[in-house]
């Protein structure tokens, strides 16, 4: 059938094309169709044959004209359909028309738009030959569209930037031309289109000036590297000036320490006081600064580790107890029970914040106190650390600004506080860095709120808590204080305990209330007076199971042997939570008081380091400062050790190679990181490259280095040292490594 079909196809097509055959058909079938009726009629009218029947001829002529009638209806059907399908082709035709002119308006219309429009527009065949472009690159090309036409021109590339190719197949690039105004950048966008059904497709160029973006990005880009030039030479500018300054300070400060050693006169001890005051007021001013620095550079490094909350803040209350204590004032810690004893994140950096928040509280309060809060923030996970004092107070137009770089309240506090103003701004880029917030609430006169509020996720590390809360249920606690921040604080805790919290500032009040009750335990406050804390003691024999004193480090002497003897027990302010504690859940049957007063005499100093070893460590020192060299010198002689100085790099190696041959190789080097000739980096590598091919025991080499940026750090480490010490060097620190290093030698031996 489809064989059939498509032969039926091919013949009409052929009829269709050679139209005169079908007329030649035509003529004559009607030709020989007429001749034969009249021919059969015209015979049978003069036919003299004896069958002749002229019934039968009427009958044949009458079906003749039927067909005939026939054959002029259905030729006139035929003409009607012929006729109203004309009418819907002219129909069809005069619609098609009208689409036509419309397609042509449009077409004019695109065509219009992309010659009006900037973006540049070139076809192209498969050739490269120009088959259509714009007004807008006729204008970049300064070439008419006639002579474009045709023709292989191409633009004048004075650089090609990058290309990258799209999914689609769509090539994207930018290029710099020339141009009648200056060069011009272009980014192109070039793909294969077809124009013409069944027509070869044409490469299509869509260019769109991007000069002024591309300037841009160029300039912003130029900026920001100038930026990081800039930050970096900061960086090694304050390295270089922090190892300057240090290295200077650190002969003050040791010197000054070796100095209040010996014997002084009261005026000289003032003296050597002040300078060595000066000299860890500078160091700390360095501290800041390098901080700052390192924040800005974004090298701050955050460390995720546990540790526990409660002694973090306990240690950071007690290290400053001192100072608050030497003004007259307060300084108390609490920490929620319901926090997870074990965090984790960054103790030193939070230690950070808080040692500057609870500095500035203790610098700018002159009356009251100063708490520290830690209580479980509003969102999962979250801590929030309140630090809050009773000081001056801060304007709330300035409340702002003092997280500015370099900025305080105003220049009235400037003078009369000092400062740098760099602290807070450090302080609240920590704490961002590590994901928190600080806030601020303050109100002139009254005091300050700094609320830090971080997130720290507990730590499961299968620890239990430092101390086990007491259960106080329905015990009665007297506290018989000056109305102040600890004690507030004291009795907050109580009560969370479960006791029953009494609250006493007169003494006499406090005395007509012990016969009211039994009382659990009774605390008295050592700043109420020695008498008056005697007698409140005495009277509360026979009414309190527990008679505990409270006082802090500067007035234990004034607490008399025989006054002790009238107490259950003492606490040092500011308070332990597992001291308070263990104190109110101690049976009253032990005799603390012998125990209170050996606690309250002052310790026997530590032998020296010395005096622990038979012999001291054989110790080369490699530092090029003369001051620092004699400093040296002098620390290691008073512990016991044995010092060979050296100036350089190259006086170290000389020294070591000559002890190593010897066979009396040194304990340990302390090499000083930038020397003349041979800096400690380069001459710890070629001790390592000569130990390397040797046997035996690897020499300790510790760094002596006033730079503390961690690449430096990680410079030493990477040279082959065991350690580094950090210029001003810390006199504690030192002795520890050394008697670290002393106990491995022993241990080895």
């Amino acid at each position: 059938m489809g064989r059939f079909f498509r032969i039926k196809l091919r013949f009409l097509r052929f009829l269709r094309r050679h139209r005169w055959i079908t007329l030649i058909v035509r003529s004559f079938t009607i030709f020989s169709a007429a001749f034969g009726g009249a021919f059969g009629f015209i015979s049978g009218i003069l036919s003299q044959r004896k069958d002749y029947d002229p019934n039968t001829f009427a009958i044949g002529v009458s079906f003749l004209f039927a067909l005939a009638c026939l054959w002029i209806v259905t030729l006139g059907i035929r003409l009607r359909l012929l006729r109203r399908k004309l009418r819907t082709i002219a129909t069809h035709n005069e619609a098609m028309a009208d689409r036509n002119w419309e397609l042509q308006e449009a077409e004019q219309r695109v065509r219009n738009l992309f010659e009006a429009q900037g973006d540049l527009i070139v076809l192209r065949d498969a050739e490269g030959h120009i088959t259509y472009a714009n007004d807008a690159y006729c204008e970049l090309a300064q070439i008419p569209r006639d002579d474009l036409i045709g023709s292989k021109s191409v633009l004048k590339v004075l650089e090609q930037g990058d290309t990258a190719l799209e999914s689609n197949g769509t090539r994207v690039h930018d290029q710099k031309i020339e141009g009648a105004l200056g060069p011009r950048w272009i980014a192109w966008r070039e793909g294969l289109v077809r124009n013409d059904a069944g027509g070869p497709a044409e490469m299509q160029g869509v260019g769109r000036d991007v000069t002024d973006r591309t300037e841009s990005e160029r300039a912003l880009s130029e900026a920001r590297d100038q930026a990081d030039a800039a930050n970096r030479a900061k960086s090694r500018f304050l390295a270089m000036a922090s190892h300057e300054i240090r290295t200077p300070l650190n002969g003050i400060i040791g010197m000054s320490g070796l100095l209040m050693d010996t014997q002084l006169t009261p005026e000289q001890a003032t003296y050597v006081k002040a300078v060595k005051s000066s000299g860890d007021a500078l160091l700390a001013l360095i501290e800041e600064l390098l901080d700052y620095s390192k924040i800005e550079a974004g090298k701050i490094d955050l460390e995720h580790r546990a540790f526990a909350l409660s002694g973090l803040i306990e240690e950071i209350t007690e290290l400053l107890a001192p100072r608050a204590q030497a003004k007259g004032i307060e300084i108390a810690a609490y920490v929620d029970e319901q926090l997870p004893p074990q965090v984790i994140g960054d103790a030193a950096r939070l230690r950070q914040v808080l040692l500057n928040l609870a500095g500035n509280a203790i610098k700018f309060t002159a009356t009251g106190g100063v708490a520290l809060i830690v209580e479980p923030g509003i969102w999962p996970n979250e801590i929030s650390l309140l630090v809050r004092d009773t000081g001056i107070g801060i304007a709330p137009e300035a409340q702002q600004r003092i997280f500015r770089e370099f900025e305080q309240a105003d220049e009235r506090i400037a003078r009369s506080y000092g400062g740098t103003g760099l602290g807070l701004s450090i302080s609240d880029r920590i704490v961002k860095r590590m994901g928190g917030r600080i806030a601020l609430a303050s109100t002139p006169g009254a005091g300050s709120t700094f609320e830090v509020s971080i997130p720290l996720a507990a730590a499961d590390t299968g620890e239990s808590a430092g101390f086990a809360a007491p259960d106080l249920s329905g015990r009665s606690i007297m506290l018989v204080a000056p109305q102040g921040i600890e004690t507030s604080l004291i009795s907050r805790r109580l009560q969370r305990w479960g006791a029953q919290t009494c609250m006493v500032p007169d003494p006499g009040v406090a005395e007509a209330l012990l016969p009211e009750r039994t009382w659990h335990a009774v605390l008295i406050d050592h700043g109420l007076g020695t008498t008056v804390m005697e007698a409140l003691a005495n009277a509360a024999r026979t009414h309190a199971t527990h008679r505990i004193v409270m006082f802090t480090p500067a007035t234990r002497q004034e607490l008399l042997a025989s006054s002790a003897a009238t107490f259950t027990g003492y606490l040092v302010k500011p308070l332990r939570a597992a001291s308070l504690a263990a104190r109110l859940t101690a049976s009253p049957d032990i005799a603390a008081p012998s125990l209170a007063i050996d606690a309250l005499t002052e310790p026997a100093p530590a032998t020296a380091p010395a005096a622990a070893v038979d012999k001291g460590l054989s110790i080369l020192v490699a530092e090029d400062n003369e001051i620092n060299a004699l400093l040296m010198r002098s620390l290691l002689s008073r512990l016991g050790h044995q010092a060979v100085i050296t100036t350089n790099g190259e006086q170290a190696m000389e020294s070591w190679l000559s002890a190593t041959s010897a066979g009396t190789p040194y304990d340990l080097v302390l090499m000083d990181i930038q020397m003349p000739r041979l800096n400690g980096i380069e001459t710890t590598k070629q001790i390592r490259a000569l130990e390397a091919g040797q046997s035996g025991r690897r020499t300790p080499i510790l760094a002596l280095t006033a730079n503390t940026l961690v690449e430096d750090r990680y410079a030493c480490f990477e040279a082959g040292m065991d350690g580094f010490l950090i210029k001003p060097l810390d006199r504690e620190k030192l002795e520890e490594a050394l008697a670290g290093l002393a106990a491995s030698r022993h241990i080895a031996a």
